[in-house]
């Protein structure tokens, strides 16, 4: 579990990092392509299959001058060619004139294929104060 604790953590560092740079192309290498990956924006209805999702993101991206996102992770686990991680975002988010900082619960889950852990499962919550 030791290896796969740390691939793990390295994709999901990943997501984030493409998230945060507003990275498209890194966005897309991190999540899987299967027509089952689901995406729940806080707030936000789900997305199904990577054409719905990589388009959400794209608009996000778009719509966002500049992202700062720390993540405390609460829990990582594994099993076979499955695993999910639950953490706490802190975004401060600047676009379209407003500064929005938020946190929220989020659960991410990976699929390992080819050897590679993919993100097949993101669902953020908002924390409400």
């Amino acid at each position: 579990m030791a290896g796969d604790r740390e691939a793990i953590l390295a994709a999901n560092d990943r997501f984030y990092r493409a998230f945060e740079k507003k990275d498209l192309e890194a966005m897309t290498a991190a999540w899987s392509k299967g027509i089952n990956s689901l995406c729940i924006h806080p707030g936000r209805k789900a997305l199904k299959g990577w054409e719905a999702i990589g388009t959400s993101w794209e608009q996000i991206f778009k719509n966002t001058r500049y992202l700062e996102i720390d993540t405390d992770i609460i829990s990582i686990e594994s099993s076979g060619d499955l695993a999910y991680v639950v953490l706490i975002e802190t975004i401060l988010q600047v676009g379209s004139g407003r500064r929005l900082e938020a946190q929220s619960m989020a659960t991410n889950i990976f699929e390992r294929m080819g050897g590679q852990w993919y993100l097949v499962h993101h669902h953020g919550s908002p924390i409400v104060p």
